[in-house]
This record gives C-alpha cells, sequence and structure tokens, in this order.
C-alpha cells in the first residue's frame, strides 16, 4: 500500500490506476492484499472504486471558499435564553457506525440492516407497482395512517390494542424520537438500559434529556435496579427492548415482566417499548413473548413496532400504540413534525404484508439468520477463544462480544479496519462508564456465512496486531 500511495502522484485525477489482476501480478500478492490496500486508500480520500469499472485516483476536494468565517455558528447553536441551560449538540456517530457503507472490499460486520440478498427487493417492487395503481394511492392519506395497516399493527401487538390506538410513523427513530419528544421535557432524566441502542441515546440527548443507565443482565433489565433509578432520579420514562435486546440480544424474562410495568406504574412512569426486531426471529426460537403492550391495561407503555429492519432500510413504515391521552399528544407532535406518512409507502406496506411472499420472506430470513449466527459462533470459538461470548441470542443480527481485560476497543476497531473488516466499538452503548470492553458484530449485513469466516479470520489478525501478536 506504501508504494501504491507514493505512485498515485504519477496519475491525473480521475484517471484510472491498474487493474486489480495487474496489481496482483506486479507485487506478487493475493487478490485480497490488493483489495484491502485499494479499501485503504479509498478510506483515507485518495482513490475512488467504481464497481465493474476499476480504481481511480480521487479529485482534490474543493476548499472552502477564501474569506467564508462561520465561527458565529457556535454562539448561536450553543446560546439558549432560558435559565436553565440545556445542551443542544447533536452526536451522531454512533448511528453513524451502522449507517455508513464501508469501503469496497470491507468485510461488514458493523451493518444495522439486512444484506440486499435476505431482502425481499422483488416482492417489495411489487408491492409498490400494485400500490401506485390503487385509487386514491396518492392523495393525502389519515394523518393518524391507513386503518388497514393500523389495524395489521394493532393484531401484532395482541391483547386489547386497537387500530384507534396505533399511529403510523416514518420509522422506528422518528417513532422514538416522537415518543421522547411526548413524554418527557427538555432537561429532564431519562431511564435507558445499560447498554443500550446510541441512536436512541443520540435522540435522547438531541431532545435535552440526561440519559441514566439501568444495567442489564442475561434476563433483561434489573428490576431492583430499575425502582432505585426511578427513585433516584424522579424520572417519568424508562426505554427499553424486552426482546432480543440491542446489543446484548436479551430477551426480558417472564417474572421480570410484570415487575416492569408494577415498578413503572408505581412511579407514575411510562415505558417506551422499542419492539425493533420482533420479525427477525431465528429458526431454533422457539415462541415468542408477547409485546409487553399487550399486557398494559393502565397506558404504561408506548409501544414501536416497525417493518424496516425485515425488509429494507429505505422501506421505512412503524407504528406507534399508546392508550389514554398520551395518544392525542404524540398525534399532534408527528403531525407538526412530518404531517404524515406518504400514502404510496403506507399502501406499499400493505400490498406487502398482505402478500403469500411476505411470510415466505420471513420463514427464508430466519433460517438464515441462525445459520449466519452459528457460522459466526463457530469461527469465534476457533479463531478468538480469548474473547467471551456470554450470551448467543435467537434473535436479531449480532453478537456482543466482552474483550479480556485491558484489551482497547478502539485500537482494536482500527486495526480491523485496516486489515478489511469493519466492526463497531461498544463504547458508544453506554451512556455512562462501561464495565468492559466489548465489541458489537453484526452477522446480517454481510453477503454470505463464507464472508463471515472471513471477517472473523481478518479480525483475528487484527487482534494479533493490537495484542502484540
Amino acid at each position: 500500500m506504501t508504494v501504491l500511495r507514493r505512485e498515485l502522484d504519477r496519475y491525473s485525477p480521475g484517471e484510472k490506476l491498474p487493474s486489480s489482476r495487474a496489481l496482483v501480478d506486479r507485487f506478487r500478492v493475493s487478490p485480497v492484499t490488493v483489495s484491502r490496500a485499494l479499501a485503504q486508500l479509498a478510506a483515507e480520500g485518495l482513490v475512488v472504486t467504481r464497481p465493474g469499472a476499476g480504481a481511480f485516483r480521487a479529485r482534490p476536494r474543493p476548499s472552502a471558499a477564501p474569506g467564508s468565517d462561520t465561527s458565529w455558528q457556535e454562539v448561536a447553536l450553543s446560546a439558549d435564553g432560558a435559565a436553565d441551560l440545556v445542551p443542544r449538540s447533536v452526536d451522531a456517530s454512533g448511528v453513524l457506525v451502522s449507517l455508513d457503507a464501508p469501503p469496497p472490499g470491507v468485510v461488514e460486520f458493523n451493518g444495522g440492516y439486512l444484506h440486499p440478498s435476505l431482502q425481499p427487493e422483488r416482492a417489495m417492487a411489487a408491492a409498490l407497482a400494485r400500490a401506485g395503481r390503487r385509487p386514491g394511492a396518492w392523495g393525502r392519506p389519515p394523518m393518524e395512517g391507513l386503518p388497514e395497516l393500523r389495524e395489521w399493527f394493532a393484531r401484532g401487538i395482541g391483547g386489547a390494542v386497537t387500530a384507534a390506538e396505533v399511529l403510523i410513523t416514518a420509522g422506528g427513530q422518528s417513532a422514538l424520537t416522537t415518543a421522547l419528544r411526548a413524554l418527557a421535557p427538555p432537561g429532564t432524566p431519562v431511564l435507558v438500559e445499560s447498554p443500550t441502542y446510541p441512536g436512541m441515546l443520540a435522540i435522547a440527548r438531541a431532545a435535552g434529556l440526561r440519559p441514566v443507565p439501568v444495567p442489564v443482565d442475561a434476563d433483561g433489565v434489573r428490576p431492583a435496579l430499575l425502582a432505585d433509578a426511578f427513585r433516584a432520579t424522579g424520572a417519568r420514562v424508562f426505554v427499553c427492548q424486552p426482546l432480543f435486546q440491542n446489543p446484548t440480544g436479551a430477551v426480558l424474562a417472564p417474572e421480570r415482566r410484570g415487575e416492569v410495568l408494577r415498578i413503572a406504574r408505581a412511579a407514575g412512569a411510562f415505558v417506551v417499548e422499542d419492539d425493533f426486531v420482533r420479525r427477525l426471529v431465528h429458526e431454533d426460537a422457539g415462541s415468542l413473548p408477547a409485546p409487553l403492550a399487550a399486557d398494559d391495561p393502565d397506558g404504561v407503555v408506548v409501544h414501536v413496532g416497525s417493518l424496516t429492519k425485515a425488509t429494507s432500510p429505505s422501506f421505512r413504515v412503524s407504528a406507534l400504540a399508546a392508550r389514554g391521552p398520551v395518544l392525542e399528544r404524540l398525534r399532534a407532535i408527528q403531525v407538526v413534525d412530518t404531517f404524515f406518512v406518504p400514502r404510496p409507502l403506507q399502501e406499499a406496506a400493505l400490498e406487502l404484508v398482505g402478500s403469500p411472499a411476505w411470510p415466505r420472506h420471513l420463514r427464508a430470513v430466519s433460517a438464515e439468520l441462525k445459520a449466519r449466527r452459528d457460522a459466526m459462533t463457530s469461527a469465534l470459538k476457533l479463531r478468538l477463544p480469548e474473547i467471551s461470548l456470554a450470551h448467543v441470542p435467537s434473535g436479531g443480527y449480532h453478537l456482543w462480544p466482552r474483550l479480556p481485560e485491558g484489551a482497547d476497543e478502539r485500537s482494536l476497531a482500527s486495526a480491523a479496519l485496516r486489515a478489511g473488516v469493519a466492526i463497531t466499538p461498544g463504547r458508544p452503548y453506554f451512556s455512562a462508564e462501561p464495565p468492559a470492553a466489548h465489541i458489537r458484530l453484526s452477522f446480517a449485513a454481510v453477503a454470505n456465512t463464507g464472508e463471515i469466516a472471513e471477517g472473523v479470520r481478518r479480525l483475528r489478525d487484527a487482534w494479533l496486531e493490537v495484542r502484540g501478536g
């Protein structure tokens, strides 16, 4: 790679570099080595790769216009005339880790969505085409969402939840944002699982809320510590993922479900249930527990469900379900923020979930996720026995290994990228100091089990590098 970087000056901006085959022959190295070198140069902004066309020297990035001065924005973005100042900075780094595609040739163990080969692309395309031909499909939908789609989400929650208690929203992230804005005023605490999804922490902080961690173990959130946190902070909101929690994969134990609801009810607080991967269950999971909202007659739970994880990152259709006066506040905030979810997308969702292709897709994904989980688990045990994998989930799309004492997860992530595999450091998943170093490894965003084996092999190389092996 050093030679390639030095020789880039021979090429004009936009000029094509020698083919990968030519580089393999010239340097007498493997195609993987060439791929890693080009990926690293692309990550540094020196090279642009185009699938099917090759690699090209990158054009210089335009510099800012001379004389521009944006320093005034530091004052404008931080000033708040209120007596009680609330932090207004927004840190999206924890979210971008799973949204940004890695450079070409890098194995994607940091992805948060299904690989295109697992997405129901043909079924979605057919559903969208049928939806576009429906009478009135391009008109304005009801603000709360199409009644038939609200009914479908309500049936998935079970219990006494009705379609009238469901709002259609534009993806789970949007639904969580609406929920936190509705339930917690700026400057107040919000209880969160620890560790938890960085995107939720970003939502809370962007809204001026103070995330307070409540530890999670193999059976989900610990009720005694949840009760202590409510008493100590006076919080009125707890956000949780009772099913295949991100990142631990834990499922809230049956004996804890009622305890969590009872504790929140006694504190006069809401539970925001992020039911994000119910449709990404593995083939060997057995029957799933019902959502917490199904066991909640008192309106404690605000439920978030989504189709996005099981379909495509661009199929942003989700739902908020709530009972009582809070429903009107949720509705008002959503209308102010987004008006409504585009009707063609809602119509396409109805077409998709009502088609014979939908259950076939879920069965295929269930089997494939189990195979990928098993492949990654086996590869880690073989090549990286030093790391600890305390829990192997039966749903979701990732593993949560703990690193040995003294390991530096950020150094490992950097070394892994140099070795050609992208992983996610664990630190952004904690709202306070983490108890140990972790990494999150996704097995859903890669092409197949062979790529998983290769990614773990590269991760082993990175591990040896940072440990001085």
